[in-house]
């Protein structure tokens, strides 16, 4: 019997990375669901002496797993780092609060003293962040220094939860002589909005110490950047600020640029996506000027802002002695309908067009920014309706070849045109861009490609499937391939399993956004097009 336990063990620790204190089942695919299946797991942490790091990302566990997992860290003192991302795949919702108790009341126990705690990809929702309340109030995140929640779904109810959960913690660390040091804090993709961006932006203001905040795609307007402004100023640590993907608006850009002044350690912004507008870019552009002395990197890409605007910006940096990477791609120039390119210091921009009709029309007005997040997207659409071929000939000086087809730009923001101009080699470009290896991505790129389908247009169409059909033959061939998550993943995205995962209009905008085909060419085509698919790969799938 001994003999048979020491088999057990050696096989168990054969799959299991083990690394200066840390016991890692990154990745493995296990479906543990009850205490007999994690009893290898069990046996290892009992048995690590001085166990620091747990992973168990890439797994899926239940909630009777977790329970038998938390036992065996009631005694794991030494716990420092719980990297416990995308663990709860097809559970349902109800089933991920009691296991995050179950483990949070387990360090609690053991007296742990966190330093990066890691939930992301695990759509738990606004339930999922009171799961997680207990444990963050706790003496056991006094110590915490990075908290990683990203795309977990929490929205407006679980960022207020959170922030309150945060304010506990630093004000009972610092009545005990250590306040809370949170130095990273990541949250992208949580349908926050105003509300829960403004409850947390309370308490970093409080905190103080951050150093990388990402809060990408969250659906936040002015009101919410404002508040976050606010908040950045009092953590002059700050190194990298990324909210790309929400809408700031002239209001919004400048109330960061302000901000932007108080902080002297800054590397790296990404606003791309955010629709700063022409005078938010001029606003940043009167910071760079005056401080920023160490920025390494600056996205400003999408955000609406004029060739001047994107000049300014360009000459602001030049003296940037540190700066590596400049990022204005998707500027409007006003140039008679004329597709050209500008270079200012070795920095270029790539630069698109808008019609006759827009020439001298200023900025949208105020009111209309607050209503309009995706009035964007009308300009890229403009651009591709007016593109003539006799008029892209007509460059400026120096002369700039025209654009190849790009996939990457092709998913990220997705139209029927961007798709035929990829071209008969488009099957391809999409195989080479689209990590088929990441089940998640994969199903991403699938509703993205699905979201230009026309079934009213034949090119588009047949484009659409050959394309899909590509991207999916080639993954569902790779060996390593994990069908079930890609499925998993198609039924989160689409709304249909763990609905608080994220907001499909929240990626882009209301019109470009994967899954809005609804919005372009009818719900009941987009649905067809899912159901044929599903049913031709279903086999490969089960």
């Amino acid at each position: 019997m001994a003999s048979d336990d020491v088999a057990n063990l050696a096989d168990s620790l054969a799959k299991t990375q083990v690394d200066e204190g840390e016991l890692s089942y990154k990745g493995q695919g296990l479906k543990l669901d009850n205490a007999q299946s994690v009893e290898k797991m069990v046996r290892a942490i009992q048995e690590f002496d001085g166990l620091r790091a747990l992973r168990l990302e890439g797994n899926t566990i239940g909630v009777e797993a977790a329970q038998t997992i938390a036992k065996a860290l009631e005694k794991k003192s030494d716990l420092q780092c719980c990297h416990w991302s995308d663990m709860f795949t097809g559970r349902l919702r109800a089933e991920i609060p009691p296991a995050l108790v179950s483990l949070g009341d387990a360090l609690i126990m053991a007296g742990a003293r966190l330093k990066v705690l890691d939930l992301s990809d695990n759509a738990f929702g606004p339930d999922g962040v009171k799961g997680i309340e207990k444990l963050l109030k706790s003496a056991t995140c006094h110590t915490l220094q990075e908290l990683r929640l990203n795309n977990c779904g929490m929205g407006i109810g679980g960022g207020k939860i959170l922030s309150a959960a945060l304010t506990v913690c630093h004000k009972e660390s610092s009545a005990l002589g250590a306040p809370l040091q949170l130095k990273v804090f990541i949250a992208g993709r949580n349908r926050l909005e105003n509300d829960g961006a403004t409850a947390l932006a309370q308490a970093f203001q409080l905190i103080g110490s951050l150093e990388e905040v990402h809060i990408p795609q969250n659906g936040i307007n002015y009101q919410g950047v404002t508040a976050l402004a606010t908040a950045m100023q009092h953590n002059p640590q700050l190194r990298v600020l990324n909210l790309n993907d929400n809408t700031f608006t002239k209001r919004g850009a400048i109330a960061m640029a302000q901000a932007l002044k108080h902080l002297r350690n800054v590397q790296l912004i990404n606003f791309g996506d955010c629709l700063v507008r022409s005078e938010g870019a001029s606003a940043i552009s009167e910071t760079l000027r005056e401080g920023l002395p160490i920025l390494k990197e600056l996205n400003l890409s999408f955000g609406e802002i004029t060739k001047d605007a994107a000049l300014e910006v360009a000459r602001s940096v030049q003296h940037k002695d540190q700066l590596e990477k400049l990022d204005l791609n998707g500027i409007i120039i006003r140039l008679n309908r004329k597709k050209t390119s500008y270079h200012c210091q070795n920095l270029s921009a790539n630069i698109r067009t808008v019609s006759d009709d827009d020439e001298g029309e200023p900025e949208e007005d105020e009111d209309e920014e607050e209503d309009d997040d995706d009035d964007y997207e009308d300009v890229e659409e403009e651009e591709e309706e007016e593109g003539e071929k006799s008029e892209l000939n007509q460059f400026s000086t120096p002369p700039s070849a025209p654009r190849t087809p790009d996939a990457s730009t092709f998913l990220s923001f997705p139209s029927p045109d961007k798709l035929l101009r990829l071209g008969a080699k488009r099957s391809f470009l999409l195989q080479q861009q689209v990590d088929l290896l990441d089940a998640s991505k994969t199903a991403e790129a699938f509703l993205k490609i699905s979201s230009v389908y026309k079934e009213d247009d034949a090119e588009v169409k047949a484009a659409v499937l050959e394309s899909i059909d590509a991207v999916l033959s080639k993954a569902f061939l790779t060996p390593s391939f994990q069908g079930l998550s890609f499925m998993s993943s198609l039924l989160v995205m689409l709304g249909l399993l763990k609905v608080q995962t994220f907001s499909l209009v929240s990626n882009y905008s209301v019109k470009s956004v994967c899954g809005t085909a609804c919005y372009r060419t009818g719900f009941s085509n987009f649905l067809i097009l899912q159901t044929t698919l599903f049913l031709k790969y279903k086999d490969q799938i089960i």
